[in-house]
């Protein structure tokens, strides 16, 4: 069990994952061969710009007429630009083969539009790229709209077409975590509705097709248009080491968390696979927060509204490159929030009058002037998002098996309070953490020396007040006496260094530990032990001499494994950003005893 903290009252928490996700299995995706095409195409990460990928919309040449020559000929060379358009320096979650799939595929007509009025786009009707908050098409990335805005989604959210023979390039369907609701009787809906173990139903068009997805939403439709109705199921990943029934039943009787079965992933193929499919979300009552207040809650003890989870579990043990995103809504009660469909959308002819208008009047005793409201429908139950950059999830060593595995790392970005709003100043996550003997921590921390908060500073303040170089961000962990003290005490009047170990890198002193930690990793150690090379530690160390404030450390740190050698107590500080009267970035970790000793 690896421990994730989400700090936002969110809806439902998700991931998306895919194979051969470490930097060695990273591609370069440069060439104009298939391969390359293909890794450009699918390959999560980060852009070096924060430019959005390119996308040629389909038009009525693709899709009218009986010639299926003539139709063919014309979504095969728009989507092969696409694909050639797609470039390696921007950034990629989900796939332009997915945004194509939501761009055809016609809106949800039962949705409750309000008063708002959808254009319709270059097909000429409305397509799931429209919606209520989203009412001109606009595109961000290659998400879909529809898919953003509504939980659960009706469709599969599976990425791309499954590859039989390639399998290094598999991408996941968009896997739920949890779901937190001011409503707990929610959870039926929810549990019901999740993709993780229930399949969904996508026209899937006939062999003379290029195009293998249809534009319908319902079964009637989908065979006037000629496709097949077809069931998809969700997949955490596909164990193709297992051959026949015989040796998935292995792979099933040694996981006790997830859902694996022998089974075809679509319900027109007989082709069976092992498929390990997730467990289904956790589910339950949000924490307390003031409305349009993204911050402490009363209910996690004054942190900030948080959510704890556990990473899914990969039985395959091969690494995996993934994405998250949180997404979360203010509801109200003007109308009932599942009660409320297409039949109550505005409609003056139908003498349909909507529960909620833009910018309505209201008579106040009948005074002359009418007083009007502040209100925009899309904004009414409107759903919010935020993503994380792509990571990596590593197998566990065998010296890791079968224990909980603790994630302490950082968050908040460089500035002061009015600088980094609406998002916080650092800290740790958790910072307040209390954890057995028995289990493992892993201290690491993410950071950017491309931090660029210049006009118009979005919601807080221009500018990114803070220590060291401007722009970059650093950290390091030092142990304290006590959390209302700022000077971290000498190694040799520390505690915590000798009551850890290091699990992937056992041959780590005390000292190697408490070296590594303080400089970010700008000196692995400070003697020389197996990963930590000669040239790059303390006492035989040809790097240019260290910086105080982290300046020429890295921004980011992967930091140890630690298992514990008993129980203890440790506060920590960061030096370079801790300073008093402007920000503390402070924690503390109680190892309790094993129960029973």
């Amino acid at each position: 069990s690896s421990g994730i903290n989400a700090e936002w009252p969110l809806r439902p928490g998700q991931m998306m994952c895919m194979s051969n996700g470490t930097e060695e299995n990273y591609p370069e995706g440069t060439g104009d061969d298939d391969d390359s095409i293909m890794e450009r195409n699918l390959y999560i990460r980060e852009g070096v710009n924060t430019n959005t990928q390119n996308y040629n919309q389909p038009n009525t040449n693709e899709i009218n007429g009986d010639d299926w020559d003539t139709k063919n000929d014309n979504y095969n060379a728009r989507v092969a630009g696409n694909y050639e358009n797609v470039q390696t320096v921007r950034g990629l979650h989900e796939t332009v083969w997915w945004y194509d799939m939501c761009r055809y595929r016609e809106a949800n007509g039962g949705l409750y539009r309000a008063d708002q009025h959808l254009g319709t786009g270059s097909l000429g009707y409305i397509g799931s790229e429209r919606t209520r908050q989203n009412n001109d098409g606009t595109r961000r990335g290659y998400e879909c709209p529809e898919e953003r805005d509504y939980y659960p989604y009706w469709q599969p959210t599976h990425q791309a077409p499954y590859m039989e023979t390639d399998f290094s390039y598999q991408r996941t369907p968009w896997i739920d975590l949890a779901y937190l609701s001011g409503n707990a009787s929610d959870c039926d809906r929810v549990a019901q509705g999740s993709e993780n173990q229930n399949g969904k139903y996508r026209c899937v068009m006939p062999e003379e097709s290029s195009r293998s997805y249809g534009r319908s939403i319902n079964p009637e439709s989908c065979a006037e248009e000629g496709g097949t109705w077809v069931m998809f199921h969700s997949y955490l990943e596909v164990i193709d080491a297992a051959e026949n029934e015989e040796q998935c039943n292995e792979y099933i009787a040694a996981d006790s968390r997830n859902r694996i079965s022998w089974m075809s992933l679509r319900s027109d193929s007989e082709n069976y696979k092992c498929v390990v499919q997730a467990p289904l979300p956790q589910c339950g009552q949000a924490p307390w927060t003031r409305v349009n207040h993204l911050g402490n809650s009363i209910d996690t003890q004054g942190n900030a509204s948080r959510w704890e989870t556990e990473l899914p579990h990969f039985p395959s043990g091969t690494a995996k490159r993934c994405v998250m995103r949180l997404r979360y809504n203010i509801t109200t009660d003007e109308f009932d929030a599942y009660g409320t469909d297409h039949r109550h959308n505005y409609d003056l002819e139908a003498g349909v009058i909507s529960p909620v208008e833009d910018n309505p009047f209201i008579d106040v005793a009948n005074i002359s002037k009418p007083l009007r409201l502040a209100m925009n429908t899309n904004q009414y139950g409107r759903t919010f998002q935020d993503r994380t950059h792509a990571y990596v999830v590593l197998p566990r060593t065998a010296a890791m098996s079968g224990k909980i595995l603790h994630n302490l790392n950082v968050r908040g970005k460089r500035g002061n309070i009015v600088q980094t709003f609406p998002a916080v100043e650092y800290d740790f996550v958790p910072n307040k953490l209390a954890l057995s003997e028995e289990d493992l921590l892993h201290i690491q921390w993410t950071g950017s020396n491309t931090h660029n908060n210049g006009g118009n500073g979005g919601d807080g303040q221009t500018g990114d007040a803070g220590e060291g170089t401007g722009g970059t961000d650093r950290h390091n962990f030092l142990q304290m006496k006590q959390s209302d003290l700022n000077y971290p005490v000498p190694f040799e009047n520390s505690t915590f260094w000798e009551m850890v170990e290091s699990v992937n890198f056992p041959d780590a002193t005390a000292l190697d530990l408490a070296v590594g930690y303080a400089t970010s990793g700008y000196y692995c150690g400070y003697n020389d032990y197996g990963e930590c090379a000669a040239g790059n530690h303390v006492t035989d160390s040809t790097r240019d001499a260290f910086q105080q404030q982290l300046n020429n450390a890295a921004a980011s740190y992967f930091g140890h494994v630690l298992k514990f050698k008993g129980p203890g107590t440790c506060v920590y500080v960061c030096t370079r950003n801790n300073n008093f009267t402007n920000r503390a970035q402070k924690g503390v970790l109680w190892v309790k005893p094993t129960e029973g000793k």
